[in-house]
């Protein structure tokens, strides 16, 4: 059994440190002098040293859109020195107003020959900007102080919440607040309640995309609250013209073609086959009741497992993506002329990302929308747009990329007497892309609708 027992070492070898393999000599020279241990992660390429011990220059930090996530701040440290905020149901709401009254024009970036000595005349009737998805107050830029001049009152631009510099509430499904604030109805009450805030009993609304569905949904909420509509490049879906059904006729010659001889005793086979065609009707209405019981039911399951993954944080992880791959992309492909998109633009809509919260406010946004839609008593804003009374105009660039200009065309045809007007050589943006051309648009159709007998006169000759 001894020898099955390996030797014990000699005495000498018992007290020799063990020899050290050659990869680690380095290692412990440089221990040995004194470097930090931490510096060893050079020696082992896949080790990664944690978050916390790296330092403050290496840490890899978040930017969306060219936007630092690790610096945000709250909205109303990042306002203008003429921004303002107006408090609705616990919402700062970020505004801007030009009075017709200022005499400084140092800051306007738009031409002032657009406004005629004809549209120094008085109107006297405020006007209320209601910007798109994804813009602000900003969008509206370069034609507040124009307007204002041409309407002789004070035109206003607010920024509705889940956007620009307005402030991020929080709220969920089974929050106790009055109304959620990322809904439509708040975004009326808001539009109505500026009115108010400017002394107005009545106000022309001026919205841009999605912001027209805020301004028509203000009109059938308070339509005399409304003295006329601009709507540009309208996100409203304008339903087609109604066509005759052409087997109407077919039909009625069929129907004439049957004997209609009430004395004349039915055979058996009347008598048979019209039971069966009443038996087969009311099987049809059972299965047709049970498929729209399964299709709103499924349609709920589905609303809600989607509103579950938007508030989860792969939801807030999927819109920082989108906005940070598209969110650019997106404001250059408003544009006619992409390459014109300047710096100050890309700035001006970028901002709002530096606000803390943004990400889920937005979300809840897109969650409110997805309810309205989905919801069964809510009748769709293009179903009611021959209700409309008002003076109407439809503006829109030959080139809009996002909503077609012939969609736009089909929203005019459907509301009576709207005026529909083409900007040539413009995209999504008017306003911003052909400011001139817009600020003509607008003063010929408000002078023709609030001027005097003798402007009208003219602007008809025009």
């Amino acid at each position: 059994m001894q020898m099955l027992l390996s030797p014990s070492p000699p005495p000498a070898a018992a007290h020799l440190p063990a020899a050290a393999p050659a990869w680690t000599q380095p290692l412990r020279a440089r221990r040995l002098a004194g470097v930090p241990q931490a510096s060893a992660s050079a020696e082992f390429p896949g080790f990664v040293p944690d978050g916390a011990q790296m330092p403050p220059g290496r840490r890899r930090r978040r930017s969306v859109a060219g936007i630092d996530q690790d610096e945000l701040l709250d909205p109303e440290a990042l306002a203008d020195p003429d921004s303002s905020f107006f408090e609705i149901n616990g919402v700062r709401l970020h505004h801007k107003v030009c009075s017709h009254e200022d005499e400084d024009s140092s800051s306007d970036q738009s031409s002032d020959a657009t406004v005629s000595e004809a549209g120094r005349s008085r109107i006297g009737l405020p006007i209320l900007l209601l910007h798109g998805f994804g813009a602000s107050v900003f969008s509206w830029s370069r034609v507040m102080r124009p307007l204002a001049r041409i309407a002789a009152a004070k035109v206003l631009a607010f920024d509705r919440p889940a956007f620009g510099l307005t402030s991020r509430a929080s709220w969920s499904g089974d929050d106790s607040k009055p109304l959620n604030p990322y809904s439509m109805a708040f975004s009326v009450m808001a539009t109505l309640a500026f009115i108010d805030y400017l002394g107005a009993e009545k106000a022309v609304l001026v919205g841009h995309s999605a912001g027209c569905l805020v301004a028509v949904d203000a009109y059938f909420e308070a339509p005399e609250r409304v003295a006329a509509l601009v709507l540009v490049a309208p996100a409203i879906f304008a339903p087609r013209k109604g066509v005759k059904d052409s087997a109407t006729g077919e039909q009625e010659a069929q129907k004439q073609n049957v004997p209609n001889d009430e004395n004349s005793p039915p055979t058996l086979f009347a008598r048979i086959w019209g039971g069966f065609l009443k038996l087969c009707k009311h099987i049809a209405g059972l299965v047709s009741k049970m498929m729209m019981v399964i299709r709103d039911v499924l349609r709920s399951l589905y609303v809600k497992a989607l509103v579950a993954f938007l508030r989860s944080s792969l939801g807030a992880m999927l819109v920082r993506w989108v906005m940070d791959k598209f969110g650019i992309l997106g404001v250059r492909n408003a544009w006619y002329d992409p390459s014109k998109v300047t710096d100050h633009v890309i700035q001006g809509y970028t901002k709002p990302l530096r606000s803390r919260g943004w990400e889920t406010a937005l979300l809840e946004h897109t969650i409110s929308m997805i309810i309205d839609s989905a919801s069964a008593t809510r009748v769709p804003v293009s179903k009611r747009l021959s209700e409309i009374s008002c003076p109407v105009l439809v503006v829109t660039g030959d080139t809009d990329r996002i909503v077609p200009a012939w969609n736009a065309e089909r929203v005019a045809h459907a509301i009576p007497g709207a005026r529909f007007e083409v900007i040539k050589g413009c995209g999504h943006l008017p306003q911003e892309e052909r400011p001139e051309e817009f600020l003509s648009v607008v003063e010929r159709f408000l002078r023709t609708v609030f001027g005097t007998p003798n402007e009208r006169v003219f602007q008809a000759a025009v």
